[in-house]
């Protein structure tokens, strides 16, 4: 089985380093354009696609980005396997900026973007009980491990709307869900994913602390920025290393792999050839059949 890794950048992060035979590519999608070109590069001799989330201008609020066609365009370059990396906010003490977390679940809170690409004619309900890989978890936690980056393994990302910061009865209310950190773009990316077969983990780095602690101000951009710089740097050398690794740490069993299998209830012969046609990159495996 071929596998091919997609790295989607958030906040901080627009570009790889140390790269060899880069170009950018413009892809067109049904669901319209994605957030920037692609960049497909060579990192150590190896192949990777990198895309940044909100535009490499980061001219996109989280709300606007076409989550859709980001996942859509990085199926058509060959991408088997996402690392999402994103920028957050913590809800508990122990979670200081600087630190990572692992994401192994979420909270959907948004409500203004398109969440599926089953959304006419032929209806699908993949499972989300486990949204992130396993094997592609591992593979970051050992990464962080070997570059001496302070992380938590698992925790609970609320995705809110944005892209204003929360109130503090907001703040208080996902801490009392014991959810872990809060983001604004890690939903519906991840279930996007799942629906193109697509193994997806995702790394939150922590910059702040929201608003409910009492002993540090509430959040704010330049406070974000100022931490995200270093974070910035950290993550790089995390991806590095994820880059190196990648390829020993696919798991032919991951439920992703074949989820579709069992989640279209649309019957066959209900099925339009115009529907099947805008869903070929994402679905075309089991649509085609």
């Amino acid at each position: 089985m071929t596998v091919k890794l997609g790295i989607i950048g958030g906040s901080g992060l627009y570009n790889l380093d140390n790269i060899e035979k880069s170009s950018w590519h413009t892809i067109s999608t049904p669901w319209g354009n994605p957030s920037d070109q692609i960049l497909s590069c060579l990192v150590s001799g190896k192949e990777v696609f990198f895309l940044p989330r909100h535009n490499r201008k980061h001219n996109l609020s989280p709300s606007k980005i076409n989550y859709r066609a980001n996942i859509d365009a990085l199926k058509q370059m060959g991408v088997t396997d996402i690392i999402s990396v994103s920028a957050v906010g913590s809800l508990k003490e122990e979670l200081a900026p600087g630190l990572f977390v692992i994401v192994d679940q979420f909270i959907d809170r948004t409500y203004l973007r398109e969440k599926t690409f089953f959304d006419a004619e032929i209806v699908a309900h993949v499972s989300m009980a486990h949204p992130t890989s396993l094997n592609l978890m591992n593979l970051c936690k050992k990464s962080l491990i070997s570059n001496g980056i302070d992380y938590k393994f698992n925790g609970t990302y609320i995705a809110m709307e944005g892209p204003q910061f929360s109130t503090l009865a907001e703040s208080n209310l996902y801490r009392s869900w014991n959810a872990d950190v809060i983001g604004m773009t890690n939903m519906p990316e991840a279930k996007l994913a799942r629906e193109a077969e697509i193994r997806y983990a995702s790394v939150s780095m922590v910059t702040d602390y929201d608003c409910w602690h009492p002993d540090h101000e509430n959040v704010d951009v330049q406070q974000v920025i100022k931490v995200l710089l270093s974070n910035a740097a950290k993550a790089k050398n995390m991806i590095k290393n994820i880059i190196d690794t990648f390829e020993s740490h696919i798991d032919p069993k991951d439920p992703t792999n074949n989820c579709l299998d069992v989640a279209i209830i649309t019957a066959p012969e209900k099925r339009t050839q115009k529907t099947k046609d805008k869903l070929k990159t994402v679905a075309g495996r089991v649509l085609n059949k």
